[in-house]
């Protein structure tokens, strides 16, 4: 969709974040109706935009365009005095000002909270950094580094092999969700009372939350989880499987699924061992129920095992390469990937993932394309100069 109304039109969003996290965030906010103006370094420009390969064919990093669509750039030198007024001037008539400098730094620029909160009571201000602005300000806040120190990585892999990561930078994404959504909380505090206010979301916190019933288990029960694999702490038969020719994902959830799948894998006797009777049992003797299972699934492949399963209500699914889990959703009538009109008459169609929040009265836009560094400059501090 590239017309209508968004849900955010009228709302101006100030963007001094680069890489993952804050650009991430406020490319929700640009799919959902704001103006968002992305200010970038001269000649650099976001460091993502020298990440490849991959690129596109006009050379621009894949990793670039996964998170900067819908934003027009601007090249501000803010080391000048020059450049400083000119973020002033986008900051004035902007609503929301998110960035991602290490702690202290805007500060130095003078275009800190407190500076600019008092010369605009009603701006949010998004702060996201790698360990908060206290003790750990001064540690680089790269996602690895959160996924090692923050706890990820020592349940993810297998028991006997090392530590491992997350084949995505997670916790930028979930930081970037938790930016956004704080951003949101915020303007709805502005729209009832007037007030801004700053939002801080730093990416280990962000880890530590979204390590749900892991850090639940240590904060309850003062359980240290370890490594499983693809297995569950808490839920048996729940892992993945091989079969003839791939791997397969069985999530059962309750001994209803369980019996179902026994009698699906022609073993219906596996809900009546009293070693597997609850879910309680089953995850007492993993080991010993998935041998069994891996036996029986190896009869067949993960196609036919998935329609099986899925047709007696037990969930199950192939491992998918990406490109399959694409003609998947596609097949299930799911937004994948949309098209995009280029950017200027000499750039190329940019293909980009979909928005994945659906709204029924003010859906997502794809208005404009990634764009090229300090593209729309001229344009946005001419408005600038004619509003100052």
């Amino acid at each position: 969709m590239t017309g209508g109304r968004g849900a955010l039109e009228g709302l101006r969003v100030a963007d001094f974040s680069r890489v993952l996290a804050g650009p991430y965030a406020t490319m929700l906010l640009a799919d959902l109706g704001a103006d968002v103006v992305k200010v970038e370094r001269p000649g650099i420009g976001d460091e993502t935009r020298a990440w490849h390969p991959p690129a596109d064919r006009d050379g621009t990093s894949t990793y670039f365009l996964s998170v900067n669509r819908n934003k027009r750039s601007v090249v501000l030198d803010l080391t000048t005095e020059t450049g400083l007024e000119q973020a002033r001037a986008l900051i004035a008539e902007s609503d929301v000002l998110v960035e991602n400098f290490r702690p202290g730094t805007m500060e130095r620029l003078g275009l800190g909270h407190r500076e600019l909160l008092a010369r605009h009571p009603g701006l949010v201000y998004c702060s996201i950094s790698g360990f908060g602005s206290g003790a750990g300000a001064a540690i680089p806040g790269y996602d690895l580094l959160v996924q090692a120190v923050g706890g990820l990585m020592s349940v993810t892999g297998d028991a006997a092999g090392d530590p491992t990561k997350a084949g995505v930078a997670l916790v930028d994404v979930i930081t970037g969700l938790h930016a956004s959504l704080g951003i949101l909380a915020a303007l709805r505090h502005r729209d009832a009372t007037g007030e801004g206010q700053r939002v801080e979301v730093n990416l280990l916190g962000s880890l530590l939350s979204a390590m749900v019933n892991q850090a639940s288990a240590f904060a309850v029960a003062g359980v240290v989880p370890g490594r499983l694999g693809n297995a569950h702490p808490s839920i048996a038969p729940y892992e993945t499987f091989p079969t003839a020719d791939r791997p397969i994902a069985i999530a059962v959830g309750n001994d209803r699924q369980f019996a179902a799948l026994a009698e699906a894998v022609g073993d219906p006797g596996l809900a009546l061992d009293n070693r597997f009777r609850t879910n309680a049992d089953r995850v007492a003797h993993r080991p010993e129920l998935r041998d069994i299972l891996a036996e029986r699934l190896g009869a067949a492949g993960a196609d036919h095992w998935s329609a099986v399963l899925l047709a007696v209500g037990v969930p199950a699914g192939p491992v998918n390469t990406l490109d399959e889990a694409f003609a998947f959703a596609h097949k299930l009538g799911l937004p994948g990937i949309v098209d995009m009109p280029a950017d200027g008459p000499e750039g190329s169609p940019s293909r980009q993932v979909a928005h994945p929040i659906a709204l029924s009265a003010t859906p997502a836009q794809y208005r404009l394309p990634p764009p090229s560094l300090g593209g729309h400059t001229a344009e946005i501090l001419h408005r600038s100069d004619d509003q100052a």
